[in-house]
């Protein structure tokens, strides 16, 4: 948008609290897209300073009546915003429109929600969407990117073998071909590692509800070619990862980047050399997953890509299993390796649940015994909520899809052993790990599962909400329990306002939302908005950038400004899960809605 915040953004969030209603800090916040009707609903109120925060109405925007009224409830301080919290719950209100929420004398007043059987279709849509507005090697053309059309940049068909990715086939400075994937955030760079969490993100989604995500159009151009959008826009980031694997050994490149970032130019404008950089068994494994994930999904759809996938996965697993302490140390490769690299590193010494996740994959696409054996499971039985560097719970996940996929009430009296035991430890898992999630969310004052600790506002906080849900969602797989549903949707609720800061994080959704990410095509272009359909990473204070905040309290260290990479910024591991809980939770709803699911 060739502009930036800067010292603009304090003022403005201070201008956004005020225009929420009463003074800095005391507002009604709620999820700015709405509800489906039969979501839970809730509200809350900030600063409150009485133990009864009073009575609240929901007032109908066409006629201006009321349409529902109850009691705020007092729950207490969030220690993550250092503010006393009330929560407004009107789940009962069930009625389609359009509204607000305001107190009796009408001095605080809410941003206004739908509340509608579509809910979250347009929001899904958007946020699968914004990977086409993130593909490189090609043009975005106005038919499907309207006003954010863009010429193409990166084709990455002469990409440079970096000096620490040689082998006897190719050495330092041979030219290949790498085309296509996404940029992986804000930047212009594409990471296997990264990739990995993302891919596979989408392709669950589409796995675990084909039936919305099968009939999901995103306008993109595979539009109407027969393959599911989702999957269409999966491959597209496949293919590319496909590329990525040398064919000599089976090792697979970290990543593709030019030596340094980018200025704020668009990607036509980035001219700098290209590079494929050092193999490593973090990348193998994490492209072994994804690829053997790939080859069950797509089976159905292209028998031939599928194979083509599950060879690639066998031959990754390989060589991971051939060079099993193989990590990315960029200072370290740097001191031997020219030219310095100084994009992202995504490096991970701990490469025990890569192994776990492919094991589990690899097995469950080809049943061999081999990846079986290769699997810790007591492992699964002590994860951490998914990440990037941490993927033991996608195994879970996976697991118990395959081997339960109709929850643990029906059972599989035709498992072996060893596959009881499996299914067994990933139902734990999930159960587990959702369950103190669920925990989280009832004790919290702001009914969120967020904060179970201060690791939840790190880099990327928002994406960490995504992820508590996915989890909470799958524990609602297994169990049909209508509580797990419940703590999904809050955390939801909370990415699109209904939290501290008044910000719907996602670009383009809801009445405050982020203006000026960090996101060079947002930033560079001549449009007065950003991209849509981005989640930005949201709360964290850590702070890393250097620019000013608002506050150093977690839950409100975010600032709206191109500066804020570090609050700021979009990326593909993050909306990726924004996808899955948003098309999931409309799913679910549009199922109980026509009675083919229970609640």
């Amino acid at each position: 948008m060739k502009r930036f915040a800067s010292g603009f953004c304090f003022i403005l969030l201070l201008l956004l609290f005020f225009s929420c209603g009463g003074k800095a800090g005391e507002a009604i916040h709620v999820n700015q897209i709405g509800f489906h009707p039969l979501a839970e609903k809730t509200a809350v109120v900030t600063d409150q300073k009485a133990p009864d925060a009073g009575i609240f109405h929901v007032i109908d925007e066409e006629t201006g009546q009321v349409a529902w009224s109850g009691n705020a409830t007092a729950t207490g301080t969030w220690t993550w915003a250092g503010a006393r919290m009330a929560v407004i719950d009107f789940t009962e209100f069930q009625a389609p429109g359009i509204y607000r929420i305001q107190n009796e004398n009408g001095q605080l007043v809410s941003p206004r929600f739908a509340i509608r059987d579509t809910a979250y279709v347009p929001l899904t849509r958007a946020a699968l969407r914004a990977f086409y507005y993130n593909r490189a090697s090609t043009a975005l053309e106005p038919e499907y990117a309207g006003r954010w059309a863009r010429a193409a940049g990166h084709p990455d068909t002469l990409v440079l073998i970096h000096a620490s990715a040689e082998s006897p086939d190719r050495p330092g400075g041979t030219a290949i071909s790498s085309p296509g994937g996404w940029y992986d955030a804000g930047d212009y760079n594409k990471y296997i590692v990264n990739s990995g969490i993302s891919t596979y993100t989408l392709l669950a989604a589409h796995e675990h509800f084909p039936g919305f995500f099968g009939g999901l159009s995103a306008g993109i151009p595979e539009t109407g070619d027969g393959m599911p959008d989702i999957l269409s826009e999966a491959r597209w980031n496949l293919e590319w990862m496909l590329t990525m694997q040398d064919p000599g050994d089976g090792g697979v490149y970290h990543k593709l980047t030019s030596p340094q970032f980018s200025g704020v130019v668009m990607p036509h404008e980035d001219t700098d050399p290209r590079y494929v950089v050092k193999k490593t068994t973090a990348a193998a494994l994490n492209f072994a997953a994804v690829m053997a994930v790939a080859s069950r999904v797509f089976e159905p759809h292209d028998p031939g890509f599928a194979s083509l996938c599950l060879s690639a996965a066998r031959a990754a697993w390989e060589w991971a299993v051939a060079h099993p302490e193989v990590y990315y140390r960029q200072t370290e490769m740097n001191e031997r390796h020219r030219p310095e690299i100084a994009t992202g590193e995504y490096g991970d010494a701990d490469v025990t649940d890569e192994f776990d996740w492919a094991a589990t994959e690899l097995y469950l696409a080809t049943g061999m015994p081999e990846y079986r054996q290769a699997l810790d499971t007591e492992r699964l039985l002590d994860p951490v909520v998914p990440n990037w560097r941490d993927v033991r719970a996608l195994a879970c996940i996976s697991a118990a899809r395959q081997f339960m996929p109709d929850g643990l009430a029906a059972g599989r009296a035709d498992l072996s052993p060893a596959d009881r035991r499996l299914a067994d430890a990933s139902a734990q898992c999930i159960l587990n790990l959702a369950g103190t999630l669920r925990d989280e969310y009832r004790a919290s004052a702001l009914r969120v599962s967020m904060g179970h600790d201060r690791r939840d506002f790190v880099w990327g906080s928002n994406a960490v909400a995504m992820n508590h849900s996915i989890l909470l969602i799958q524990a609602w797989r297994l169990t049909g329990e209508r509580s797990w549903l419940d703590a999904a949707q809050a955390n939801l609720d909370y990415v699109l306002g209904r939290n501290p800061t008044g910000y719907s994080f996602v670009t383009g959704f809801g009445s405050h939302t982020p203006m000026f990410p960090h996101h060079r095509p947002s930033a560079a272009d001549d449009n007065s908005d950003p991209v849509p359909g981005f989640l930005v990473g949201g709360p964290q204070s850590g702070q890393q950038d250097g620019c000013t905040y608002p506050s150093n309290l977690p839950a409100l260290s975010y600032l709206d400004d191109w500066c804020s990479y570090s609050t700021n910024e979009v990326a593909i591991n993050w909306n990726a899960p924004l996808v899955y809980v948003a098309g999931a939770l409309q799913a679910i709803f549009q199922d109980k809605k026509t009675g083919t699911t229970g609640l």
